[in-house]
């Protein structure tokens, strides 16, 4: 079972980033998966996430609303978020997961977004 991250990378305020997760060792299009950002002194958040049925959704934090846009790909296993629009506070590091049964974290990948 394994989630590896990438896509991150430095970037100025107003740019935009396309983040990917490949997921191996499980079905993948059987689960909801998101994206988390960890930030020093803040812990791992919740930035985004998206079902797996039919018809289900996406959620978002408030803080990326209207900015981020996740996307999954069941048949190459593959979760995307589409940053756009970037500002500092988004720097971190992203992870994906399970939200609703986690298993192992990956490496993650940063985006440092410059003012």
């Amino acid at each position: 079972v394994q989630l590896v991250e990438s896509g991150g990378a430095l970037v100025q305020s107003g740019g935009s980033l396309r983040l990917s997760c490949v997921a191996s060792g499980f079905t993948s299009s059987t689960y909801t998966l998101g994206w988390f950002r960890q930030t020093p002194g803040k812990g791992r958040e919740l930035v985004a996430s998206i079902g797996f049925r039919p018809g289900d959704g996406a959620n978002y934090a408030r803080s990326v609303r209207a900015r981020f846009t996740v996307s999954r790909d069941d048949n190459k296993n593959t979760l995307y978020l589409q940053m756009n629009n970037l500002k500092p506070e988004d720097t971190g590091v992203y992870y994906c997961n399970r939200p609703n049964s986690y298993i192992g974290w990956g490496q993650g990948t940063q985006v440092t977004v410059s003012s």
